[in-house]
């Protein structure tokens, strides 16, 4: 789960630990759900977010990344939607109420297991739709009824273009890692959805990182919102240990290779900026001996979905990715997360390393750098306000410099007389030559005399002109006599 018991954030800790969700006047239903899973205080964010939902306002929330900000949202807003809970089988007593948008797939897909387990003892209905699926079940679940949609926004607008999904009467709206809905190229597809709800509605929206640009931008969908922000902007945690190796491009596959067998991983997640990269990477640790796997965009759903959950159950070791699993995904203790490629983004260094150190839990973030990453590196230090750890990677030995150790070295006059007994002598370069036509090289043969010549050819003529000539028949046919 996302959501934590309790998460050591900041010197009000003390006063946090002291509050419980049965002090926010909770449902007994949600509390008897959190306490099946063992959640008693909530994060500072949690703690900081939920009454301020409950009373309605619009809310910009901030906080680091595996803080429990799913619960911060989806707790009041089942609490409010109870009201509304009906144990009808009617479809129309269950319209869609609340509308969750994230900008993954995977993402969606977590969110939606929080929103089941949280309200699974109250008669609300909740569902997921994303893209890469079949629509058929999604279809069924929505003409079910649900009040509670957890989305992506392509796969939303299918649905609302074939008519399958009423947003008519939704009362909330939430965009979460809403830096990434807005700066992903989803603002087009978010103005349409907007344009598709009530006026009067609740806007929340719930992030790791929110860059000034991204502030203007969101207050364009809110209405006089009240920010929270439990840690400081980008502020990376303190449990994660981060590390820095400076190796060349070409080593670093045999780098990552070395770090996994060195310190024994069993669980971590490899951060790759291209596709065909983390492809690649995954294919040599397999073939290293490690059991690896890759997930990016241009894997199915089905593909993207059984990987991850082999690599949750431990049958895969390492998780190759893209930046497709840097939001949001919680991997309960997993001790390390290794940057192949520095991310072009800032910001994405922040949600990626967040994956590990997570729920008060130890994690370290070791990142590989090259000459070329230097502009990337500054821009991370400067956007995270701390200067990350460089250190030596002792005893590697990339894989081309062990096979020249490997090679025996001969004695230099053995080599030497062996070079004199096989090498020939250098040979002068000399133009290709050209092929010679054999009948310039025949004798002179003199030519007929022209009088025979000339008596020949008036022969001929004769012989032509004694002979009638044939005409060829044309279009119009032959002429009559």
């Amino acid at each position: 789960m996302t959501d934590t018991k309790s998460i050591p954030n900041s010197p009000s800790d003390q006063t946090e630990h002291k509050v419980k969700f049965e002090d926010f006047g909770l449902s007994p239903d949600i509390l008897r759900a959190l306490t099946e899973q063992g959640y008693v205080h909530p994060t500072p964010i949690q703690a900081e977010a939920i009454p301020v939902v409950l009373q309605g306002r619009d809310v910009m929330g901030a906080a680091q990344t595996g803080t429990g900000k799913t619960a911060g949202f989806s707790l009041p807003i089942i609490q409010r939607l109870l009201a509304h809970a009906s144990t009808s089988a009617s479809p129309a007593r269950h319209p869609v109420r609340a509308l969750i948008l994230t900008p993954t797939r995977e993402l969606a897909d977590q969110v939606a297991e929080n929103v089941k387990a949280y309200s699974r003892f109250t008669p609300l209905r909740s569902t997921v739709v994303f893209g890469g699926m079949d629509m058929a079940p999604q279809v069924a679940m929505l003409r079910s009824g649900v009040e509670i949609v957890i989305a992506t926004p392509g796969r939303l607008l299918d649905h609302v273009q074939q008519k399958t999904i009423n947003l008519s009467q939704t009362q909330i709206l939430v965009m979460d890692e809403a830096d990434r809905m807005l700066d992903m190229g989803f603002l087009p597809d978010l103005q349409r959805i907007i344009n598709l709800l009530p006026k009067q509605r609740q806007n929340l929206m719930f992030s790791a990182t929110f860059s000034p640009e991204i502030k203007k931008l969101a207050a364009s969908f809110l209405n006089d919102p009240q920010t929270i922000e439990v840690a400081r902007s980008n502020a990376t945690s303190d449990n994660v240990t981060q590390i820095l190796y400076k190796v060349a491009e070409d080593e670093k596959r045999d780098a990552v290779s070395f770090i996994i067998r060195e310190r024994g991983l069993k669980q971590v997640i490899v951060f790759s900026n291209t596709k065909i990269g983390a492809s690649r990477l995954a294919v040599h640790l397999v073939k290293q001996g490690v059991k690896a796997s890759a997930i990016h965009g241009d894997k199915s759903q089905n593909e993207r979905m059984v990987a991850l959950e082999d690599f949750k159950r431990g049958e895969v070791e390492v998780l190759v990715a893209t930046d497709v699993a840097a939001r949001g995904l919680d991997i309960s203790e997993m001790p390390c997360v290794i940057n192949y490629d520095l991310p072009y983004n800032a910001e994405d260094y922040v949600h990626r390393i967040g994956r590990t150190g997570r729920a008060g839990a130890k994690g370290d973030a070791i990142s590989l750098y090259t000459d070329q990453d230097e502009r990337l590196l500054v821009d991370i230090e400067k956007l995270i306000k701390q200067k990350i750890v460089r250190l030596t990677l002792a005893g590697f030995v990339p894989a081309t410099h062990q096979v020249e150790r490997s090679r025996p070295v001969r004695d230099k006059s053995e080599r030497t007389e062996r070079t004199d007994r096989s090498e020939k002598p250098a040979r002068g370069y000399q133009p290709p030559r050209e092929k010679v036509d054999p009948w310039f090289l025949k004798p002179y043969e003199p030519a007929v005399s022209s009088s025979l010549k000339t008596g020949t050819s008036a022969k001929t003529s004769e012989s032509a002109a004694a002979k009638p000539q044939k005409r060829a028949a044309l279009l119009g046919g032959i002429p009559k006599v």
